[in-house]
């Protein structure tokens, strides 16, 4: 009797059923008021406490995985050297793009969303550029995994995957697979934990409802607008001139050429997914060399998150706005720095992007209950940086094609 009903719940997709926690979340803090806070309190922390469980391992793994995965590849020469320029620039540019916009629009100041967390300004905003320089470099690793201090980790980590691609085959291979195994454990154990995002948006959206009221909606419309708008200006003004400018080719027909594979991107949210669609459009379709595309495309598939990385920037920006505190230029450098490097260890899987967005919120020293307001709007943004990072990856592949003379006549014209 009950079989055909959980085969039919099987088939429900993780998407579906966030939006059911969003909207279950939104009727039973409506409806139920503070009664019930404690239920919903108890479901949100404990998703939060498996975010912060996987925090550290994940960027370890990750991190050192990524950074290997360059390392290791063919592209210690000029080519590897033009992929590697592309993709810290055009990241840099989407990173600096939403953060001029969440300091102009402000979409968490003045906002009163029921966020309870003590938080002292002076923890975060404190101290100089120099100061942070400080506090990227580990005196004792193991006491800033301890305290879950975030930089000093990735830093340690890009030194480790430098010096183990140095290594003779053997111990390259033997390290790198170990890194390689680590990082897909703990990609399943993430995958496992985001299977309990409905019930953990359930309760922090309910917490947040029935505190609130339906006021925290507006401050997130506002947000998603900003994190819309950042996208968007990256994806049709910040890259097509970077393709007019580095490549002299018409932008409007390498999209046109990219169009099945940005299209699959934006459904499925995975750009890893999509690797297929999108080695074959650009190759097929735009003309670009097996060469060039069956290296720099794979590779930014893991470590070039334009979307993902602006993102994670102006949800920092926002949540710290939100608790009234105002992040002066050493922290805001912070908060750049920390999005462009875990932009390099973020998986091209659907929301891995939330999981990263731990690790700026624990750089800057803010609370990750603000996840809570971020995972109500999350899934529909997820789609549009996906679509994002796969159109950086294809305008570097056209760029790098150019420049080493391995373009050839697109199949499509613009004109036909």
């Amino acid at each position: 009797m009950f079989r055909p009903v959980l085969n039919q719940l099987k088939r429900v997709s993780l998407t579906a059923w966030i939006f059911i926690g969003i909207i279950l979340g939104i009727l039973s803090g409506i409806t139920l008021g503070e009664t019930i806070i404690p239920v919903a309190t108890i479901i949100g922390d404990l998703f939060l406490r498996l975010l912060k469980m996987i925090i550290i391992p994940l960027i370890f793994t990750s991190i050192t995985s990524g950074v290997l995965g360059i390392g290791t590849s063919k592209n210690l020469g000029r080519l590897g050297l033009k992929t590697m320029a592309y993709y810290i620039a055009s990241s840099l540019i989407a990173i600096l793009t939403g953060l001029l916009l969440v300091n102009i629009i402000k979409p968490g100041v003045g906002a009163e969303l029921g966020l309870t967390a003590d938080v002292s300004a002076s923890d975060i905003t404190a101290g100089s550029l120099g100061d942070i320089l400080y506090r990227i470099v580990p005196d004792n690793l193991i006491y800033s995994m301890t305290n879950g201090e975030i930089l000093p980790i990735i830093f340690f980590c890009l030194i480790l995957g430098v010096f183990i691609s140095k290594l003779n085959n053997r111990h390259r291979i033997l390290m790198t697979d170990i890194f390689n195994a680590g990082f897909e454990v703990m990609m399943s154990i993430t995958h496992f934990i985001i299977w309990f995002a409905p019930l953990g948006v359930f309760g922090l959206i309910a917490k947040i409802t029935a505190t609130t009221g339906l006021e925290v909606f507006r401050s997130l419309g506002m947000y998603f607008i900003t994190v819309l708008a950042g996208l968007l200006i990256h994806y049709l003004v910040s890259l097509p001139l970077f393709v007019i400018i580095l490549s002299k080719e018409n932008p409007v027909r390498h999209l046109k050429n990219m169009g099945i594979a940005l299209l699959t991107a934006f459904t499925t949210s995975s750009s890893s997914a999509t690797l297929p669609l999108t080695l074959e459009c650009a190759e097929e379709n735009a003309g670009i060399s097996n060469k060039i595309s069956s290296f720099v495309l794979p590779l930014g598939a893991t470590v070039n998150m334009d979307g993902t990385a602006l993102y994670e920037c102006v949800a920092a920006m926002f949540i710290a706005q939100v608790y009234g505190i105002e992040l002066n230029f050493a922290a805001q450098f912070t908060v750049v720095i920390t999005a462009l490097l875990a932009s390099i260890g973020t998986a091209g899987i659907p929301m891995a992007g939330l999981v990263m967005m731990t690790i700026i919120l624990k750089a800057v020293g803010l609370p990750l209950e603000g996840i809570g307001l971020i995972l109500a709007v999350d899934r529909i943004l997820d789609m549009i940086r996906t679509s994002t990072n796969v159109w950086s990856d294809s305008c570097g592949t056209l760029i790098i094609a150019k420049s080493e003379g391995e373009l050839k006549e697109s199949r499509f014209d613009i004109n036909h």
